[in-house]
């Protein structure tokens, strides 16, 4: 038969573990002291990665009230930002920069947020009257959009802007115009000629240009012959009434 551990037994047995769990922490807190440069250094680098990575929040986060407030690399990755339009002008779109909302984040920058409006041009489109009043008619106020950043010039922004037409589907407005014969391509500044996005939003609106076209719709839409008798009939009075001028010089 096995004999039962004595008393002693069990109680050198405890004093043997606790005297290795001690030797485990002075050796742990020994390499700690010896290595207390290279463990203040990671806890320096962790400290600023938190901060750099904060810092990157807050960009992300800031509402951009102009064309320069806005970082050159976000320019070079041709970042997409949310906005709202509040009115089509002359040259473009007059967009309120809606920034990711970050519940702890945003209330602390809402009271520095600025309320001026950002000047938005549509990219690689010469719109015509017709295109100008689409826009007003189709880009209600407040309506939500994306824009992605392609150039800044001064305190202009050439961009690609897309409107959300229910849960699934965006519309890219830059394409939409010339999809319907509302304007004609232009080039595409800001993006260097040899990059795939260049070559990837230029063949997309050379391809709705060119169904309109095709589709005689708006600007390529075929002239009556009403319409073509008529400007024959100015041009050849036209063409009399400066026979008549040279005539009498």
């Amino acid at each position: 038969m096995s004999e039962l551990p004595s008393k002693g037994n069990a109680l050198n047995e405890t004093k043997e573990k606790d005297e290795y769990s001690a030797n485990i922490i002075s050796v742990i807190s020994q390499i700690a002291d010896d290595h207390l440069t290279v463990v203040r250094n990671i806890s320096t680098g962790l400290a600023i990665a938190g901060i750099f990575m904060i810092a990157r929040s807050i960009r992300l986060i800031t509402k951009f009230g102009s064309a320069s407030e806005i970082p050159a690399r976000f320019i070079e990755k041709n970042v997409s930002l949310r906005g709202r339009v509040h009115r089509v002008t002359k040259s473009g779109l007059e967009v309120e920069h809606v920034p990711i909302n970050v519940p702890l984040l945003s209330p602390l920058l809402r009271n520095r947020q600025s309320d001026a409006l950002l000047d938005v041009r549509l990219a690689g489109v010469e719109l015509t009257e017709e295109g100008w009043a689409w826009l007003r008619q189709q880009l209600k106020p407040t309506e939500t959009v994306w824009f992605r950043l392609l150039r800044r010039e001064a305190e202009a922004l050439d961009c690609m802007v897309s409107v959300s037409r229910g849960p699934v589907f965006n519309t890219c407005v830059n394409e939409e115009l010339l999809r319907l014969g509302l304007g004609k391509t232009a080039p595409l500044l800001g993006l260097h000629h040899q990059s795939r996005l260049y070559w990837r939003l230029h063949k997309r609106l050379l391809k709705a240009e060119l169904r309109a076209e095709k589709k005689g719709k708006g600007l390529w839409r075929e002239k009556g012959l009403w319409q073509r008798l008529s400007e024959a009939a100015h041009s050849n009075t036209a063409v009399r009434l400066f026979k008549r001028l040279f005539k009498r010089t």
